[in-house]
């Protein structure tokens, strides 16, 4: 069971994520606030095991809130404004929804909520390095959906994350990441082939391959898409 704070200054989003939340009997709303003060005092005093967290709270935000809580319990942000998506991972939100929320993406926030919390499968490896000039995060490698080479660089796509891009080639993700799941599919991909939910052609020499944590279908050539059918089928055998 997952016991849920809900934070948001406006009544009726309140009622919605309610609403949303009743498709998910795992989750048990414990305490509703709707300021930076009384958001505070309810994680506090009712130690949930996540938050749904508004950013704008009248006179203060989400961000206030997670300042004032040591340590903060799992922070899936819930916002009207997409801007604010860096500095929310930045304080290792679990996730970032946007309004209006859709349920698919709600049951995924909390799936992730509950892999962190529960005991889980265990991980596909150990956590790899991903260094950028500001920062550095260690990704568990089961996060990782996809990851595509621009040229020396590596844009790193996570589970419903801002992509990132990493000064490391993709050959040298290839050499640290499982085989299987990981599958090298083309000179300039490296997908995650437990994310792979669906491969669709379009025409000859195009597919499309919708993965798991990933909003866009990401496009793979004719030679590419082959490899990654093949090793789907071997999976499934």
């Amino acid at each position: 069971m997952l016991r849920a704070v809900i934070v948001d200054d406006e009544p009726l989003a309140i009622r919605a994520m309610r609403r949303l939340l009743l498709a998910h009997p795992e989750v048990e709303v414990v305490e509703t606030a709707d300021s930076l003060e009384t958001a505070v005092e309810a994680i506090a005093r009712t130690r949930p095991d996540v938050v749904l967290l508004d950013i704008e709270l009248g006179a203060g935000d989400g961000f206030g809130v997670i300042a004032r809580l040591a340590p903060a319990p799992r922070i899936i942000f819930v916002t009207a404004h997409p801007q604010h998506a860096v500095q929310a991972f930045a304080v290792e939100a679990a996730d970032y929804l946007l309004k209006p929320v859709r349920p698919e993406r709600l049951a995924e926030a909390l799936a992730r909520v509950s892999r962190q919390l529960g005991p889980s499968a265990p991980p596909s490896g150990p956590a790899v390095e991903l260094r950028m000039p500001s920062r550095t995060i260690f990704a568990d490698p089961s996060e990782m959906v996809a990851l595509r080479a621009e040229g020396d660089f590596t844009r790193v796509h996570l589970a419903a994350q801002p992509a990132l891009l990493i000064l490391r080639t993709l050959t040298h993700f290839e050499a640290l990441l499982p085989s299987p799941p990981f599958l090298r599919a083309g000179r300039s991909v490296l997908l995650n082939l437990q994310r792979v939910r669906r491969v669709e052609a379009e025409g000859r020499n195009l597919a499309h391959v919708t993965l798991e944590g990933m909003e866009a279908p990401l496009q793979l050539g004719r030679i590419a898409a082959a490899r990654l059918r093949v090793a789907l089928a071997g999976r499934a055998g």
